[in-house]
């Protein structure tokens, strides 16, 4: 069994996962748009450039994501994206670059089980947590 989360957004979707992609590697995915799909009919015509589908792949594990049509999109509660980290340099770049235009919620610091641990929500809503062991 492989987990992967897919992330929902409210029409910001291809510019998050091109952030993802520079922030934090990997290899970006084709990003598959309503338009030309079986479900452009379900959505309206200025939705039709919007993602259906896209992922950011990271070796055996990926990020998903795509743009809710509208009126249905509802923001991030109950989880984070949480990502482990053995460099403690690579960890404050990745939750300073994360943070940026989004709200920290506990800064990246020495916990008394990690080297560093944060937590922050982008400038997206997408909540993250970083460990570093």
């Amino acid at each position: 069994m492989q987990v992967n989360p897919y992330l929902m957004f409210d029409g910001q979707c291809e510019a998050a996962f091109k952030f993802y992609h520079q922030v934090l590697g990997g290899e970006l995915g084709d990003m598959m748009t309503f338009a030309g799909s079986p479900a452009e009919a379900e959505v309206p015509p200025e939705f039709a450039n919007k993602i259906m589908h896209t992922q950011l792949t990271f070796g055996d594990w990926a990020i998903m994501g795509s743009d809710c049509p509208p009126g249905q999109y509802d923001a991030p509660k109950g989880f984070s994206v949480s990502l482990q980290i053995s460099d403690p340099d690579k960890a404050e770049h990745i939750f300073q670059a994360l943070a940026e235009g989004g709200t920290i919620q506990m800064p990246l610091e020495k916990t008394f089980w990690a080297q560093r641990f944060g937590m922050a929500v982008d400038k997206f809503g997408i909540p993250w947590m970083i460990n570093c062991e």
